[in-house]
């Protein structure tokens, strides 16, 4: 009986219109976290007024959102090894999309707010499942370019919730927009038939049937009927190690200058996404010219990636990452003063190419200072400490607001996070960085040969 390795299959396997459509169901998803996350900092001002809350317990419901993300990151990062990866995007779609629309029924802030909680932790586990299982499953060869194409969703979601937020709360107000967060509940039985489940996952459950079912989807000159004998993947080298290995080689100090940076990106990107509509309002904007401000932002975030990402291979992470950071201070800095709707937009724009734009770069470089063996490590020790500023934001923010200070100085006192980033980006030590010692090592061997 003929033996295939089916990492080999995966690897070097044309692109099918199963592939495709998987590309596109797993967008879908993605597309939905990114509206659910953006609609309740559009929501925010009619809530206020709606329940009469104030800008700080607005804030608190927007933290403890954030806090169930963490929550279901680990929770189900877990789960996934035990449940297979289908069952948990299945499981964390229903959460979020269901616990969503009910949020658009809730009669009191503490259903609200309990709802909300509740639709993060499916929002914070299906992300990283999401990304793991397009992983597993595409081609090695265009993998890395599925999976920005699929995290792409997050800021079309994004956009999307802010333009149907313009159109629909100053009409028929704000529960419609977190009805139209239910909308994935339709397509459930669409992911169960269209999306697979691991094949390492399968194999390690002893489910061989069912993973040489899925390679045939892969493949179809596999054979679907037990003719060929899958071998079991090797395990991987371990490439999570304690937390500790981050701070041995002189790489201590870059590892805290990390989590600082990634501590600020994570306080803009809350604060513009559970604020900037009120913070645009305060500044003399209305409803519906607040929100179109979301919508640019989340244009500059996917445009600022896509500019500056292949500049960094030119220039270099932090003569990309600092110089950005900067101008969101800068940007941030001057909202506040400016009365042209064209000056205001593109100073939005390069706010949001600062924040989301800056993160998704900061990861691939974090990605390559550190040894492979303890990459997982440093990046998920990396988010995690971001995710603190996540939940920080919103309610800072809200107590600022709550303070009555000129627009200016809102702004401003937000400005200090994308300062407090670029300064701890730039004191990061790229001479102990592995590829800097690679490219050490390579000019020393052609300086021997020569």
């Amino acid at each position: 009986m003929k033996q295939i390795n089916p990492i080999d299959v995966i690897d070097n396997s044309r692109v099918h219109a199963f592939h495709i459509w998987l590309i596109f169901w797993l967008f879908l998803v993605i597309t939905f976290d990114g509206y659910d996350v953006v609609i309740y900092g559009a929501s925010v001002p009619l809530l206020i007024q709606e329940w009469g809350i104030s800008d700080v317990t607005a804030g608190a419901i927007g933290s403890y959102t954030v806090i169930g993300t963490a929550i279901g990151a680990v929770l189900f990062g877990m789960l996934a090894d035990k449940m297979g990866r289908k069952k948990i995007i299945l499981l964390t779609t229903f959460l979020f999309g269901f616990f969503t629309l009910l949020s658009g029924f809730a009669p009191t802030p503490i259903l609200f707010t309990i709802s909300r909680i509740i639709a993060g932790i499916g929002l914070g586990g299906v992300m990283p499942n999401v990304i793991a299982l397009a992983t597993e499953i595409f081609p090695k060869r265009i993998r890395t370019a599925i999976i920005a194409s699929i995290f792409c969703g997050y800021s079309v979601g994004a956009i999307a919730a802010a333009l149907t937020s313009r159109a629909l709360l100053p009409t028929v107000g704000w529960e419609a927009v977190y009805w139209i967060g239910g909308v994935p509940l339709l397509f459930l039985p669409f992911l169960m038939k269209g999306v697979p489940e691991s094949i390492g996952f399968l194999l390690e459950k002893g489910r061989e049937e069912e993973a040489r079912k899925v390679l045939w989807l892969l493949d179809p000159n596999i054979g679907s009927d037990g003719a060929v004998e899958l071998v079991k993947p090797e395990s991987k080298v371990q490439d999570s190690l304690p937390i500790v290995k981050l701070f041995e080689e002189k790489r201590a100090f870059s590892t805290v200058m990390f989590w600082i940076s990634c501590f600020s990106a994570f306080v803009l990107i809350y604060s513009m996404n559970t604020w900037l509509p009120r913070l645009m309002m305060k500044a003399g904007y209305d409803l519906s010219s607040s929100l179109a401000f979301t919508a640019v932002m989340q244009m500059g975030a996917i445009i600022g990636t896509v500019v500056f990402g292949p500049l960094v291979n030119k220039w270099g992470f932090k003569k990309v990452l600092v110089p950005l950071f900067f101008c969101g201070a800068i940007a941030l800095s001057l909202i506040g003063f400016m009365n042209s709707m064209l000056v205001a937009f593109a100073l939005i724009a390069i706010i949001g190419a600062a924040s989301v734009g800056v993160q998704n770069i900061a990861n691939a470089f974090v990605s390559q200072y550190y040894p492979e063996i303890m990459r997982s490590t440093a990046l998920g020790s990396t988010m995690a400490f971001g995710r603190i500023g996540g939940i920080v934001a919103p309610t800072f923010v809200g107590i600022l607001l709550s303070f009555n200070l000129l627009p200016q100085y809102n702004f401003a006192a937000i400005a200090s996070a994308a300062v407090l980033g670029g300064l701890a980006m730039l004191l990061v030590q790229e001479k102990y960085a592995v590829y800097h010692k690679e490219q050490v090592g390579s000019t020393s061997e052609r300086i021997t040969v020569s």
